[in-house]
């Protein structure tokens, strides 16, 4: 099937996160960008702002999908180039999946979870990264890396198909 529009991988993550994992997101989002992917989160803190800052940091475009109705309600970091204020709060994470088409989890807690969780249901690919300890199954589309540039090449892997 002939792609209509950009590779756009989605980088899940929490809000708030210690160096070791800033740098590593801001790896993914550097190697997202190096790709000629487009960067989607969910446009605040800690994970997101560091996938953020490396896509930007390499050239990309960054999207920002906000929990609040506008920037008073939910400021994006500074990295975004498109921020998409929702007024859903965790409704967003639905947006985050579907617009994505490919999931980079990276530690997080329960509202990384439920993308996870939405996009396996929907068949998206997911890629963990120092996030949850869910079971691989042969079935799922469910992957580990343990490195940014595994977790990047596994999800446009997935991306392409067989």
């Amino acid at each position: 099937m002939e792609r209509t529009h950009r590779v756009v991988i989605g980088v899940m993550g929490a809000g708030q996160c210690d160096t070791t994992l800033y740098e590593m997101a801001r790896q993914v989002g550097q190697r997202i960008a190096a790709r000629g992917a487009v960067l989607l989160c969910g446009g605040r803190g800690g994970v997101m702002e560091a996938a953020a800052r490396g896509a930007k940091e390499a050239g990309g475009l960054t999207v920002g999908i906000l929990p609040g109705m506008s920037a008073l309600d939910t400021p994006p970091n500074p990295f975004i180039d498109v921020a998409v204020f929702t007024g859903m709060h965790d409704g967003r994470n639905w947006i985050n999946v579907c617009s994505s088409d490919a999931i980079i989890a990276i530690a997080g807690g329960y509202g990384t979870l439920s993308e996870i969780a939405l996009a396996l249901k929907i068949g998206k690919p997911v890629v963990l990264l120092h996030s949850w300890d869910l079971p691989l199954q042969e079935q799922t589309r469910l992957h580990r890396a343990s490195t940014p540039e595994e977790a990047v090449d596994i999800a446009f892997a997935q991306i392409a198909g067989p």
